[in-house]
């Protein structure tokens, strides 16, 4: 049985060109996202539209008297739309491709459903009028989808064979331990975000928003902790890939990673000494999603995956399986 995706490839078929375009594309939208959700919070906008799906019991969009905040709030809802479309393309792309790229297209399908539960987990967030557990989780899920549309764009630049290890297990495992450190110097950023100075909408109404009820110099110690941690894993990172003489792109990689996990701990000391402005706090926000790709990146340096044979495409290809 044909479906759509199955008629649309006998009348496109794109360059593998076009499919690195469209998972870069949809990498750069996943970032754009977290930024626009970082926008929504440090502009106390996040409740600028009072319930979900809708923005109000009563209508789709913002009204006039929900002023600024509303149109945040809902321009930010809007871009998942423009995300989902970078999604889709890149899904299309790679379905449409000759090969077809089964893999590109699971990991488009991947984007999607990501895409859809963050949705979900972001109107829980309105719902529960932003507690700060559920808006901690939301911005880790958008991180997942970054990680997930960073493999997409990879991927989409290699061969569908095996994997081939081009370094030992021991360098391979310490390039998995600095993500995993990254991983969690990530995850304390948003414990500290929950306790910290910017909640996500203003108490106007006398009624504080909830906070994480721990020490925010505790949380951001921790914090502190993890960056020095993740600091000097990247630095060992640098002179073990030297020593190894692993792959070129895995030694810029990591050298890459050093300088801008450089620039982020300085926008973090300077962000708490300066009681954490909006303007330095948004900084801190892409300076954490351009720190966890960099990291990303790192093991999928150490291994190549080679080009599978051309098949020869018969007629039922053109059907799914």
């Amino acid at each position: 049985m044909h479906t759509p995706s199955s008629l649309l490839a006998t009348r496109w078929q794109p360059t593998a060109a076009t499919v690195r375009r469209a998972a870069l594309a949809a990498l750069v939208m996943s970032v754009v996202i977290v930024m626009t959700g970082g926008a929504v919070r440090l502009t106390a906008s996040g409740l600028g539209c009072s319930t979900w799906p809708r923005c109000t019991a009563d209508s789709l969009t913002p009204t006039a008297e929900m002023g600024l905040h509303g149109v945040i709030e809902f321009t930010n809802r809007m871009l998942t739309y423009v995300l989902c479309a970078a999604v889709a393309w890149v899904t299309l792309a790679a379905r449409c491709h000759r090969p077809w790229r089964r893999s590109i297209t699971k990991l488009g399908w991947a984007q999607f459903w990501l895409v859809m539960s963050n949705a979900v987990l972001g109107g829980i967030t309105v719902l529960t009028g932003l507690n700060p557990y559920i808006v901690g989780a939301h911005l880790v899920a958008a991180l997942g989808l970054v990680w997930v549309a960073l493999l997409t764009w990879e991927r989409a630049k290699e061969g569908d064979g095996a994997p081939e290890a081009l370094v030992g297990l021991p360098v391979t495992r310490l390039a998995n331990v600095l993500v995993l450190a990254i991983g969690l110097l990530v995850v304390a950023g948003t414990l500290v975000t929950g306790a910290g100075h910017h909640p996500g909408a203003s108490s106007s109404d006398g009624k504080p928003v909830y906070r994480i009820p721990i020490d925010y110099d505790r949380l951001a110690q921790l914090h502190t902790d993890l960056a020095f941690l993740s600091f000097g894993l990247a630095i060992a990172a640098v002179f073990v890939f030297a020593a190894v003489k692993a792959p070129a792109a895995a030694r810029a990689r990591a050298k890459e990673l050093l300088v801008v996990l450089s620039a982020q701990g300085l926008i973090g000391f300077v962000q708490y000494f300066t009681d954490a402005p909006e303007i330095l706090v948004g900084l801190h926000m892409l300076g954490a999603a351009l720190v966890w790709i960099a990291a990303l990146r790192i093991p999928l340096a150490l291994r190549r995956r080679a080009e599978l044979p051309a098949p020869v495409v018969p007629a039922q290809e053109l059907q799914d399986a």
